[in-house]
C-alpha cells in the first residue's frame, strides 16, 4: 500500500507535527495529520510494526480531533476520527461483534478529566455523577459470547467491527469459565469484553526459559498475550499461562424479554455479579467516586503503585457507573462518551543507538549490548539495552547511528522495539558481529539450532569471572560482602582466579587494599566460611550448569548419594528425573563428563564443602511433621527470607508449589500480597497464614 518514499515523508511530517507549530493552514495540517495517522494505523494493525510511541500517536490524534471540532467543514467521513483502525489476521475466520469494540478517549492530565466530567454532566443535565475507576490492563482485547450458560465463542478485537474466532485458544485460559449460571438472573445470552494478560512473574519465567534456550525474549507481556492468542496450536497456548480480566457487558438478552435484573443496573453491580459467578473482573481493584476530584486523586495515587501489581497496566479507565446514564450519553464512531482512559506517563521513548558492545556470559554466550543516548523512560534513565543475539540485530535491521524506539515494561527493561530506517542519513554503520571472543580472542562457535554464538574456551577470563559471581550470588552460595565489583577487582589483582580460589584467599593480602579495613576483611572471611555449610542444592545451582535453575538443582541434589555419582549416569537416566527433559539432561551429562568440572568438585570437597546427600531418592524431611502438606509463599516477607522459609518447609517434609490450586494447603502471605491471595480466598480450600502464624505452625 505504501512505498518507501511515503515512509520517509510521513516520518518527517510526524516529527514536525509533534512540535505543535501553528503557522500552517488548518486544511493542510489536517491533511498531513490524517496521512501520518492512517500510515501509523496500517503499520501497527496490518504489519505489526509500530512507527510511533503510544503517547506520540495519541498526541497527533488529539490534534486532528481538535482541528475537526474547531473547523467542522474539514471533517470528512473517511477521517481516522470517524472509524476504527483496520487490520485482521488471515489465520482465523472472521466473526462480527454483536456490538462494535470501540477505542477509548485518552487523557493525560487532571484538566482533561475535568473537561470530560463537565461534558458528561452537561450531556446528562446532572450536577453530580457517580464514577467507577479501574486499571487499564495492558494486554490483548477479547470478546466472549455466552448462550444458555455456556461459552460459545471467543474472538479477538480485530478491527473493532469484526474479530478473529479464537474459541479453541480462549478455552485454554483457565480464568475464563466454560459455563456460568447466568440464568439465575434470567439472562439468556451475554457478550463480554475483556483483556487477556500475562502476569509479570509468569512472563519473567517464560522469558528466562527462552533465554536459556538461546532464543530472544518476548518484548513485553502485551505482545506476548496478543501473539499467544493467535497461535494455531491450543496446546501451546495452554503452556503460556494466560489470564483474562472481563470488564464490560456490551450486550445481553433476558428470558422472555423480562426487565433487566437489578445486578445489571450499574457497571459496578454488573462486575460484582460476574465476579460471584466465577469471572475474573476488576471489581477488587475498582473504586467508586462521587466527584471528579476524587477520581483524579485515585488515578494519581494508583500510578505510584503500578509496579506493585502482578500485571502490567498503562493507565486507569473512568466510567459512569449507572448504565442508563451510559445509554443516555451514547457513543461516537470512535469511542463511548461515558468512559475515558487516564494514561500513565509513557514508558516508550526514542533515542540514538551510539554503538554496540559485546559481552561474554558465564556459559560463553556472546551478548550484544546497545549503548544509546541516555533517555528517561518511566522514571528511569536508560543508556544500555541488551540486543540478546545476532538474529535480533538482523531481524530489526539495527545499525549504529539509528534512531530507535525503546520500551521499558515489567522485568524486561529496557528493550529496543524497532529502528526507524526512514530517518537514516547515510552515516549509519552496519553492526558487525565478531567471529572471535572479545575477551580471549578464541574463535566463536554457534551450536546447531541455537541463536547465540559462544566462546567454548573454559579458561576465558570473562566466563571465569561470571562463574565466580554466579557461584557467590544470593540464590547460590550466598557469600555476603562479595559482590560483583569486588570479585572483578580480586580477579584482576590475581587474588581469586577461579571458584575454588574463593576458599583459598590469602586474607593477609587484603590488608592495605582500598576500602578493605579489618572489619570488612573479617566479614568476608566469615561469609566464605559460612557458605561451606550451604545445602547441596545451592552448590548444584552455584556450579552454573546450563539450563539448571533452582528447582532443577533441588531435583538433582536429592537424587544421588554423592554429587559425583552423576559421572556414571546416562542421558536416559537423567531424563527419568522429575521435570528434566533431553535438553537439560544433555547439559548435565556433559558437565559431569568434563575433567575440569570433576576436578573442581574434588577441590571443593577437600576444602570442606558438602557433596553428599543424606536423603537420597526422597524429598528432604520426608516423614517429617509437614509430610503431605503443600505450601506457597507470596508478597514481601519481613520475618525471614523466602529461601529460608522454603527450606523450613522441605526440612519438615512439606512440598512447595508454584501456584494456587486445589492441591495447595497453605498460602503464607507477606506485605502487598496480590493475585495469589485473591485466588486462594476464592477457592475457599486454602488455609491463609500470616508470617507469624507460619512460624507458630513450624514450632508446633
Amino acid at each position: 500500500m505504501y512505498q518507501p518514499e511515503d515512509e520517509q515523508r510521513f516520518a518527517i511530517w510526524a516529527k514536525e507535527l509533534l512540535q505543535q507549530t501553528d503557522t500552517e493552514e488548518p486544511a493542510a495540517r489536517v491533511e498531513r495529520l490524517r496521512g501520518v495517522i492512517n500510515y501509523s494505523d496500517w503499520k501497527y494493525y496490518v504489519q505489526d510494526n509500530p512507527v510511533l510511541a503510544d503517547v506520540e500517536y495519541d498526541t497527533l490524534f488529539r490534534q486532528l480531533k481538535d482541528l475537526e471540532t474547531q473547523y467542522p467543514d474539514l471533517l470528512t467521513a473517511d477521517s481516522p476520527t470517524q472509524r476504527i483502525a483496520k487490520g485482521l489476521s488471515e489465520q482465523f475466520s472472521s466473526v462480527a461483534h454483536l456490538v462494535p469494540m470501540l477505542s477509548l478517549e485518552n487523557s493525560y492530565n487532571p484538566d482533561d478529566l475535568r473537561e470530560w466530567d463537565k461534558r458528561s454532566r452537561e450531556g446528562l443535565k446532572e450536577t453530580a455523577i457517580e464514577y467507577t475507576v479501574e486499571p487499564k490492563y495492558d494486554g490483548a482485547g477479547i470478546s466472549l459470547i455466552y448462550e444458555n450458560n455456556q461459552l460459545v465463542r471467543g474472538a479477538t478485537r480485530g478491527d473493532g467491527i469484526q474479530g478473529e474466532d479464537i474459541t479453541p485458544n480462549i478455552r485454554q485460559i483457565r480464568s475464563i469459565p466454560l459455563s456460568a449460571q447466568l440464568s439465575t438472573q434470567q439472562v439468556d445470552s451475554l457478550e463480554l469484553r475483556g483483556e487477556v494478560i500475562i502476569h509479570k512473574e509468569t512472563f519473567k519465567k517464560y522469558n528466562e526459559q527462552r533465554i536459556a534456550e538461546g532464543l530472544p525474549p518476548l518484548a513485553n507481556p502485551r505482545n506476548a498475550a496478543s501473539g499467544t492468542l493467535r497461535m494455531l496450536d491450543p496446546r501451546e497456548v495452554a503452556k503460556r499461562g494466560l489470564s483474562a480480566v472481563l470488564y464490560n457487558v456490551s450486550y445481553h438478552t433476558t428470558t422472555d424479554n423480562q426487565p433487566d435484573p437489578e445486578v445489571l443496573h450499574t457497571h459496578y453491580g454488573t462486575l460484582a455479579w460476574l465476579q460471584q459467578l466465577g469471572f475474573n473482573t476488576p471489581v477488587k481493584d475498582m473504586k467508586r467516586c462521587s466527584t471528579i476530584d476524587e477520581v483524579i486523586s485515585h488515578c494519581l495515587d494508583f500510578e505510584t503503585k503500578r509496579d506493585e501489581l502482578p500485571f502490567e497496566i498503562d493507565g486507569m479507565v473512568v466510567k459512569i457507573n449507572r448504565l442508563d446514564q451510559q445509554d443516555q450519553l451514547g457513543m461516537t464512531t470512535h469511542h463511548p462518551r461515558w468512559a475515558i482512559a487516564y494514561k500513565f506517563k509513557a514508558r516508550q521513548a526514542t533515542s540514538k543507538l551510539l554503538r554496540v558492545a559485546f559481552q561474554v556470559g558465564r556459559t560463553g554466550s556472546i551478548t550484544p549490548v546497545a549503548k544509546i543516548e541516555p533517555v528517561p523512560i518511566g522514571g528511569v534513565t536508560v543508556s544500555s539495552v541488551s540486543l540478546f543475539n545476532e538474529e535480533v540485530i538482523r531481524e530489526k535491521d539495527l545499525r549504529e547511528g539509528d534512531t530507535v524506539l525503546v520500551e521499558r515494561a515489567g522485568d524486561v527493561i529496557p528493550y529496543i522495539v524497532k529502528s526507524n530506517p526512514e530517518l537514516r542519513n547515510g552515516t549509519e554503520r552496519v553492526i558487525v558481529f565478531p567471529t572471535q571472543c572479545p575477551e580471549c580472542a578464541e574463535d566463536l562457535y554457534r551450536p546447531e539450532g541455537e541463536a547465540a554464538w559462544r566462546c567454548i574456551n573454559v579458561s576465558c577470563p570473562a566466563q571465569v569471572v561470571e562463574r565466580i559471581i554466579h557461584f557467590s550470588s544470593k540464590d547460590a552460595m550466598d557469600i555476603r560482602s562479595f559482590g560483583d565489583s569486588i570479585i572483578r577487582r580480586f580477579y584482576e589483582l590475581g587474588i581469586v582466579r577461579d571458584i575454588a580460589g574463593i576458599y583459598k584467599i590469602d586474607f593477609e593480602q587484603l590488608n592495605g587494599l582500598e576500602k578493605f579495613g579489618a572489619k570488612s576483611i573479617e566479614n568476608l572471611k566469615a561469609a566464605i566460611e559460612k557458605s561451606k555449610s550451604q545445602p547441596l542444592n545451592r552448590l548444584v545451582f552455584g556450579l552454573g550448569i546450563r539450563y539448571v535453575g533452582e528447582t532443577t538443582a533441588k531435583t538433582l541434589a536429592n537424587a544421588v548419594a554423592h554429587l559425583k555419582d552423576y559421572n556414571t549416569w546416562t542421558v536416559e537416566q537423567l531424563c527419568t528425573l522429575e521435570d528434566i527433559g533431553p535438553k537439560v539432561a544433555g547439559s548435565v551429562h556433559q558437565f559431569f563428563q568434563t575433567h575440569e568440572n570433576l576436578h573442581l568438585l574434588d577441590e571443593l570437597e577437600a576444602i570442606g564443602l558438602t557433596l553428599t546427600n543424606q536423603h537420597v531418592g526422597q524429598a528432604t524431611g520426608e516423614g517429617g511433621a509437614l509430610s503431605g502438606k503443600t505450601f506457597l509463599f507470596t508478597g514481601t516477607l519481613t520475618h525471614f527470607k523466602r529461601n529460608d522459609a522454603e527450606s523450613m518447609v522441605e526440612e519438615r517434609g512439606g512440598k512447595l508449589l508454584s501456584g494456587v490450586s486445589s492441591k495447595l494447603n497453605f498460602l503464607v502471605v507477606g506485605a502487598d500480597a496480590g493475585s495469589k491471595l485473591e485466588k486462594a480466598k476464592k477457592l475457599g480450600t486454602v488455609k491463609v497464614l500470616t508470617e507469624q502464624e507460619f512460624l507458630e505452625l513450624i514450632q508446633d
